[in-house]
């Protein structure tokens, strides 16, 4: 299992840090425990409240905007996750799923791609316990005009 030590390590060491928790934004709770699984609402890439990555991806913003967003999106699952363990990351066995939606063109198809972008930040920084189920799927549009939103499950101990 990693520790938040570890965890956080890692995200220096890729020039990253976790950010503040973010609240909801509508009626619903950051994330539900229920047994030994974390359930994280979908975040979207705002980070401490710096509204970012905004407009499309294919038209406004470009395939690496759009993974730089989903990259945003698991800073933030990450921060919810560690609120949900109580800042005891140890406690967190593995990443389970990633569903990511992209706000994009009807043209453009890369959206596994875009959603690599949280993959890798999660699976980067827990190893081979960050390894997960996913979706990755195109939207018209999504909340607040943001690029991405990610949702995620996390098993834990």
């Amino acid at each position: 299992m990693t520790s938040l030590k570890d965890v956080n390590a890692k995200l220096q060491e890729l020039g990253l840090s976790l950010p503040a928790v973010a609240a909801p934004a509508a009626n619903y709770v950051p994330y539900v425990v229920s047994g030994n699984m974390v359930y994280v609402s979908g975040q979207i890439p705002f980070l401490n409240g710096e509204k970012m990555h905004l407009g499309r991806v294919g038209a406004d913003l470009t395939e690496e905007d759009g993974a730089k967003a989903a990259q945003a999106c698991a800073l933030n699952i990450l921060a919810q996750v560690n609120d949900a363990v109580g800042g005891d990351f140890s406690r967190v066995k593995r990443c389970v799923k990633l569903g990511g939606f992209v706000n994009s063109t009807p043209e453009f198809t890369n959206q596994p791609v875009v959603i690599n972008g949280a993959s890798n930040l999660i699976a980067d920084v827990m190893g081979d316990a960050g390894k997960h189920a996913r979706f990755a799927v195109s939207a018209p549009s999504l909340p607040l005009g943001v690029a991405v939103e990610i949702d995620a499950v996390f098993e834990i101990a």
